[in-house]
C-alpha cells in the first residue's frame, strides 16, 4: 500500500515544477495562473488575474473554467504539494502544457512579488447567490463579474419590468432605470414593478422601491428625465450594457447613434399584440438597428400598444431574455442575439430566428465613432451627416 510520500514522489516524477521566478516569466509569456487553494486560504491573499479552484472541486470544475487544454498552466497552491497532485490529474485530463510552481504562494509572497487581497463574496451573498454558484459557468467569479456590472435599463414599463427584477434578482451591482412617466392603472396588467397602491407615483421611484425590497446589494439609480440629445450620451456611458425598452422610433434611433458612438451593447426588445422580438446590438462586432431598420415605418404600420393592445404576460417574457442577454453579455458566456432577431408568436407559441447583417453602406458604426453627432431627430429619423 503506498503511502502520501509515495504518491508525491510518483506525481512530482510524471510532472514539470518551477520555481516562482520561472513561473512568473511563464504569466507574462501568457500562461493562466490556477490557485487550488481552498476559499479561506484565497480570501487572506491572490495572485491578480489567478483562476481560482479548491483542489476539491478541480476535476468537475476546471473543463468549464479552462477550456483549452493546449494553454499554457501554471499551478499554484500554498507550498507545493497540492499543486503538484494538481498538475498530474491536470495531465491525465489531457491538459499538455502544465507546471506546479514549488514554494506555492508563501515562497511567492516571501520574494516579494505581486500579490493582493482578492475581491471576494460576503457570507450572505454566497447564501443569496448560492445557485449561481454551483453553476461552473458563472461561480463566484461570474458573480462578482455581476456585482461589479452596471446595466441600464430604458423604461420602467412592459419590458423594463421584468428586465430590471431579473437583472437585480441576479445581482448587478447597478442598475439605471430611465422613466419620466407616472404609474397608471392601465400599466398594472402588464408592468410588474409597480403596484395599486403607486398609482400617480412617478414610475422609476416606485421602480427603486421594488427592486430594492428585492435585493439590497443593488444600487438602483432612477433617471426621471426625457431622453435626448443633450444628455443621452452622458447617461448612457456610464454602463456597460443597455436594456432597451424604448416604445418610440425617435429615441430608438438616437439610443443607436449614441450607442455606437461609445460602443455600448444594446439589448433591444419590442412588443405588438401577441408577437415579441429580441435581439443584441453590438456596435463593436456586429449590426445595429439602423441595419435592421433602415428608416421607420409609416405610423399605420407600426400602431403602439396603446393604440393595438399587447397580452400582459408577453413582455414578462421578451424582457426576460433581455435580461438573460445581459446577464450573458456581462459573464461573456454562450452564444448572444448578436446578429441573430429572435421572434416569439405567444399565440402558436413558436421561435423564429432570423439574421441580420451589417449594412456596407451605414455611416453610423464603430469605424466611424468620432464622427457620430447625437441629434434630437425628427419623424424620419434620419441621422446627422457624419462629420
Amino acid at each position: 500500500m503506498p503511502t502520501f510520500r509515495d504518491l508525491l514522489r510518483e506525481a512530482r516524477a510524471e510532472i514539470t515544477e518551477t520555481d516562482p521566478a520561472g513561473a512568473e516569466a511563464m504569466l507574462a509569456g501568457g500562461a493562466v495562473l490556477l490557485d487550488v487553494r481552498e476559499p479561506d486560504e484565497f480570501e487572506q491573499g491572490a495572485v491578480p488575474g489567478s483562476v481560482h479552484i479548491p483542489r476539491g472541486n478541480l476535476e468537475p470544475n476546471v473543463e468549464n473554467r479552462l477550456p483549452d487544454k493546449d494553454a499554457a498552466v501554471v499551478v499554484m497552491c500554498a507550498g507545493g504539494v497540492r499543486s503538484a497532485f494538481a498538475a498530474h490529474t491536470l495531465q491525465e485530463m489531457g491538459y499538455g502544457d502544465v507546471v506546479s510552481m514549488d514554494g506555492g504562494f508563501n515562497r511567492w509572497k516571501d520574494e516579494g512579488r505581486d500579490w493582493a487581497l482578492p475581491t471576494t463574496l460576503t457570507p450572505d451573498q454566497r447564501n443569496r447567490y448560492h445557485r449561481h454558484l454551483l453553476l461552473p459557468e458563472v461561480g463566484a467569479e461570474g458573480q462578482l463579474k455581476l456585482l461589479e456590472a452596471k446595466v441600464l435599463c430604458l423604461g420602467a414599463g412592459g419590458l423594463g419590468s421584468p428586465a430590471a427584477l431579473y437583472l437585480a434578482a441576479a445581482g448587478v451591482g447597478t442598475v439605471g432605470i430611465v422613466d419620466m412617466d407616472v404609474v397608471d392603472a392601465s400599466n398594472l396588467q402588464r408592468q410588474i414593478l409597480h403596484n395599486v397602491d403607486r398609482v400617480g407615483d412617478r414610475k422609476v421611484d416606485s421602480a427603486k422601491k421594488t427592486l430594492n425590497a428585492l435585493n439590497p446589494d443593488v444600487n438602483v439609480v432612477a433617471y426621471d428625465v426625457r431622453l435626448g440629445a443633450d444628455n443621452i450620451v452622458g447617461i448612457i456611458g456610464d454602463y456597460d450594457v443597455i436594456v432597451d425598452g424604448a416604445d418610440n422610433f425617435p429615441v430608438r434611433y438616437m439610443l443607436n447613434d449614441a450607442s455606437v458612438k461609445l460602443g455600448i451593447p444594446v439589448v433591444h426588445g419590442s412588443i405588438f399584440r401577441f408577437e415579441g422580438q429580441v435581439t443584441v446590438f453590438d456596435p463593436r462586432n456586429g449590426p445595429t438597428y439602423r441595419d435592421m431598420i433602415p428608416e421607420p415605418p409609416p405610423a399605420e404600420m407600426a400602431p403602439s400598444c396603446a393604440e393595438a393592445g399587447v397580452l400582459g404576460v408577453l413582455p414578462g417574457i421578451v424582457g426576460s431574455i433581455q435580461a438573460l442577454e445581459a446577464i450573458k453579455l456581462i459573464l461573456g458566456h454562450g452564444d448572444t442575439l448578436v446578429g441573430r432577431l429572435l421572434a416569439f408568436d405567444a399565440s402558436e407559441m413558436s421561435f423564429r430566428e432570423y439574421k441580420l447583417r451589417p449594412d456596407p453602406d451605414q455611416p453610423i458604426t464603430w469605424e466611424n465613432r468620432d464622427k457620430i453627432q447625437v441629434v434630437e431627430l425628427d419623424g424620419l429619423c434620419a441621422p446627422a451627416p457624419v462629420g
